[in-house]
């Protein structure tokens, strides 16, 4: 069998980190100002039509948090006063502090922002699906961040075969692995991307701000989120941008440029995949 190979490196990333009380601390990592080619090759493995035509997009400096929300911030941000509508302190259905949080809808996320953003003075939100994707692939042209493949030593995702959806639990000339049924401790693997960010492939799924579109005809190439024709946030319909993969998904779903959707408002139990992480505009301090 071929030696796969994921690949590793040592870099210094820049970071601050917001203090939420109580010894809950939240760590924004810096991504650079660059560009990059959103979407996925025509000839990379198991991709989607969603995932064209590729694009140059020209991304600007923010800070992304190294890892998803853990339940612990959301505890943390889900106390402090509320901006537009209440949020449940323990939603998650898999407990754990430094679990991530799931089980919160578009809204509910959105929602930690605005609280986060009173509390602190810093302009936090939920990323565009550009950013996410720039800020995953962190320089590479890789179906994943370590390389061409994936495995369950360094991501959680579902690793074994399905035979009657046939769905293959391993990517490429990857091996099959383990099926875990659940979330991780955020950062547990202890592989980061060169960027700095954690779990960026499986565990959860994260929302991202943008409108779901089937695919990035008339995309924008500044990094912005994509909306349709109404922008208040407080007001959005219908669905919202998932990025990432989750615990219960196959590895293809788990690729930088895949792409999938859910209602914003929707709650229920299959959302237990579904968490998200926040960014905050280099510099920005509210007014």
């Amino acid at each position: 069998m071929p030696k796969i190979v994921i690949n590793r490196t040592q870099k210094t990333a820049q970071y601050y980190v917001e203090d939420l009380g109580n010894g809950i601390t939240l760590d924004m990592v810096l991504i650079k100002s660059g560009s990059f080619l959103m979407g996925s090759p025509e000839d990379e493995l198991e991709r989607s039509g969603s995932e064209s035509p590729q694009h140059l997009v020209n991304i600007n400096q923010f800070c992304m948090g190294k890892y998803p929300v853990t339940q612990a911030q959301w505890k943390a941000v889900a106390a402090l006063p509320q901006v537009n509508i209440e949020l449940e302190a323990d939603p998650s259905r898999f407990k754990g502090e430094q679990r991530p949080i799931e089980q919160v809808s578009w809204y509910d996320a959105v929602e930690f922002c605005d609280r986060l953003s009173s509390h602190t003075q810093r302009l936090y939100r939920l990323p565009s699906e550009a950013e996410w994707e720039y800020a995953c692939r962190a320089g590479t042209t890789t179906p994943f961040h370590f390389g061409e493949t994936i495995t369950t030593d360094v991501a959680n995702y579902d690793g074994t075969d399905d035979e009657e959806h046939k769905w293959s639990g391993s990517y490429g000339r990857g091996p099959k692995g383990i099926y875990r049924k659940e979330t991780t401790f955020v950062g547990s693997f202890e592989v980061a991307n060169t960027f700095g960010l954690y779990d960026m492939h499986g565990n959860v799924w994260e929302w991202c701000l943008d409108d779901w579109h089937h695919n990035y005809e008339g995309a924008p190439t500044d990094g912005s989120a994509w909306f349709d024709d109404n922008n208040n946030l407080s007001q959005k319909q219908g669905n919202a941008l998932l990025r990432g993969g989750s615990w219960i998904i196959y590895p293809r779903i788990c690729r930088s440029a895949s792409r999938d959707n859910y209602d914003r408002a929707e709650r229920d139990n299959i959302s237990n995949i579904i968490g998200f992480r926040v960014v905050c505009a280099a510099g920005r301090i509210l007014q």
